[in-house]
C-alpha cells in the first residue's frame, strides 16, 4: 500500500478499548515492540506534564501497562522536576510494567510503594504538594469498581490542588484536567499523542483484531455458541456443507443444511428439500427454519433459478450471511445485521459497477456503493466494508482460486455473526479463510482442496493467530 492510501482508510475519533487493543496487537505483529509503543506513550505523558512548569510532579501507577506508562514518563521527568512515584504492590505487574519499574530504581526519582490505605494517608503529604499528578493508576483495563486502596488514592487526588493528567483514560471517579490519549482518543475532549502504531496496524485485518472475539463461559450450556441455518445446493451439491463445516469450525454449536441434495456429513443436520432445486414450494419451511436461527448463510451452490425463495425468506432472518447465487438484484437483507461476500463479478452484478485493478479504487467504490450491511469484496486483498468503516485483508494464497473456498468463508462469517458484530465478524472471517489457505499451501501447494481449509479454522481463531 502507499502512504496515502492509509491517512484514507485510518480510523478517527474515538476509539473503543477492545478495538485499540486489537490495534495494539496489530502493531506488535508487524514490528513494533510493546516496549516501544509503552516508550512513546510515556514520553508523550512526561512532555504534557512538563507544559505545566511544574516543580513537583506526583505519578499513580498501577500494576498494568498504564501504570507501566506512568513508569516511562518518570524517567523523563528527573532532571530538573522533583518526581515521585506511587506504584501499587501487591498483585502481579505486567512485564512491560515490570521492565519499566526496574530501569526505574536506577533513576533520580521518589519511589513509595503502597498496598493500601494507610501507606497513602503516611505519603498525603507527596499529593498536597505536587503541582502535577499523573493518573497511571487503571487504564482501559478495568472491569470491576473501585476498591481500596484505590478509592482512597483517587480521593486524595482529587482533594489535592494539583493538575491531574490521565494516561489515556482516567481512573473512575477522579478528577483530570488533561486527558492524555495514546494514539486515538478512547473519550470525548482527549489530546491525541502520537505513539507510532504504523498506519497498517489500524486498516488492516491482523493477528490482534481475533482479541475481537468474545470468550465464551466456561458454564455455557449447548446451543450458546448459535445455531446456523445454511440454505444453498442443488446444482452444486457440495457448497453447503463447506459452508456448514466453516460455521461449526468457527464456533457455532449447531449447523442446520437446508437443501434438495443429502451429504452424509454427521456434524452437519440435514434439513431435507424433495426436488432437484430449491423452489417456491419450499418457502414456507425455510421461513419456520430461518426463525429458529441464529444466522442464514444462504446462496452457496443455488443455482440462478431460487432468487424468488431467497427474497421471501430473508425478512424473517435475523442476520444473514449471502454469498454466491444470492448475490442478484434486488440484494436480499436479514432484519438485523447481514453480510454480503461477492468477487469482483458478483459485486458488478448486483452494483453495476465495473471495479478498477487498484485496491484503493475498489475500496472506494466498495465503500460508497451504496449497501446496506457489510461487504467482503474478496480479492487478491480483500476489501470489507460497511459503508463508513474500511478494512483491508491481505491473508491469502493463489491456490485459493480452487472452487469451495469462498463456501468455507461464508460458513466462517455465519458461525461469527452468532455473537460478533457484523463488521467484525466479516474481517475475522476474511483473515482466518486466507491463513487456513496460506497453511494448506504450504503442505500441498496447488493441490489444496477446499475442504483442508476446514480443520485449520479453529486453531487460527481460537489459538490466537497460531
Amino acid at each position: 500500500m502507499q502512504p496515502d492510501w492509509f491517512r484514507e482508510f485510518t480510523g478517527a475519533g474515538p476509539v473503543t478499548p477492545a478495538r485499540m487493543r486489537a490495534i495494539d496487537a496489530n502493531a506488535m505483529a508487524l514490528g513494533v515492540t510493546e516496549l516501544q509503543l509503552m516508550e512513546s506513550a510515556g514520553r508523550g505523558l512526561a512532555e504534557q506534564a512538563l507544559s505545566f512548569s511544574p516543580e513537583r510532579v506526583l505519578i499513580l501507577c498501577g500494576k498494568g501497562n498504564n501504570g507501566g506508562d506512568g513508569m516511562v514518563a518518570a524517567r523523563y521527568l528527573q532532571r530538573g522536576v522533583d518526581t515521585s512515584v506511587l506504584y501499587l504492590d501487591s498483585g502481579k505487574r505486567s512485564s512491560a510494567c515490570e521492565h519499566n519499574l526496574a530501569a526505574l530504581r536506577h533513576c533520580a526519582v521518589a519511589l513509595h510503594p503502597f498496598a493500601c490505605r494507610d501507606d497513602l494517608i503516611a505519603l498525603a503529604g507527596l499529593f498536597e504538594n505536587a503541582d502535577v499528578i499523573i493518573d497511571s493508576l487503571l487504564g482501559t483495563g478495568i472491569h470491576s469498581g473501585i476498591r481500596e486502596p484505590f478509592a482512597s488514592c483517587i480521593a486524595m487526588a482529587n482533594g489535592s490542588k494539583a493538575k491531574i493528567l490521565a494516561a489515556d483514560v482516567p481512573t473512575p471517579g477522579m478528577r483530570a484536567e488533561r486527558i492524555c490519549a495514546f494514539h486515538r482518543a478512547k473519550a470525548e475532549g482527549s489530546l491525541v499523542i502520537d505513539i507510532g502504531i504504523p498506519a497498517e496496524a489500524e486498516c488492516t485485518v491482523g493477528p490482534g483484531d481475533l482479541t475481537l472475539i468474545p470468550v465464551r463461559n466456561p458454564k455455557a450450556h449447548k446451543g450458546v455458541g448459535g445455531t446456523v441455518l445454511v440454505i444453498g445446493g442443488g446444482p452444486y451439491q457440495g457448497a453447503p456443507y463447506l459452508a456448514g463445516l466453516g460455521a461449526l469450525r468457527a464456533g457455532a454449536d449447531i449447523v442446520r443444511v437446508a437443501s434438495t441434495v443429502f451429504e452424509p456429513v454427521p456434524d452437519l443436520i440435514f434439513e431435507r428439500l424433495e426436488g432437484e432445486r430449491i423452489q417456491t414450494g419450499h418457502t414456507e419451511r425455510l421461513i419456520s427454519l430461518a426463525e429458529k436461527a441464529d444466522v442464514i448463510v444462504c446462496g452457496n451452490g443455488l443455482g440462478t433459478e431460487s432468487h424468488d425463495v431467497v427474497l421471501a425468506v430473508a425478512p424473517y432472518c435475523r442476520k444473514a450471511v449471502f454469498d454466491a447465487e444470492a448475490l442478484r438484484a434486488p440484494l436480499p437483507a436479514a432484519g438485523e445485521e447481514t453480510i454480503y461476500t461477492p468477487h469482483a463479478g458478483e459485486f458488478s452484478r448486483i452494483t453495476g459497477k465495473i471495479l478498477p485493478e487498484d485496491t484503493v479504487g475498489r475500496a472506494r467504490i466498495a465503500r460508497d456503493a451504496g449497501i446496506k450491511g457489510t461487504v467482503i469484496l474478496k480479492g487478491r486483498t480483500d476489501i470489507i466494508t460497511d459503508g463508513q468503516q474500511v478494512r483491508f485483508n491481505r491473508t491469502g494464497h493463489p491456490a485459493m482460486t480452487v472452487g469451495g473456498t469462498g463456501d468455507v468463508l461464508a460458513g466462517i462469517a455465519g458461525g461469527l455473526l452468532c455473537r460478533m458484530p457484523a463488521f467484525d465478524a466479516a474481517c475475522i472471517a476474511a483473515y482466518v479463510n486466507g491463513k487456513a489457505g496460506q497453511a494448506v499451501a504450504a503442505e500441498r501447494g496447488e493441490g489444496m482442496l477446499a475442504s483442508d481449509l476446514v480443520d485449520r479454522i479453529p486453531r487460527i481463531l481460537f489459538g490466537k493467530g497460531a
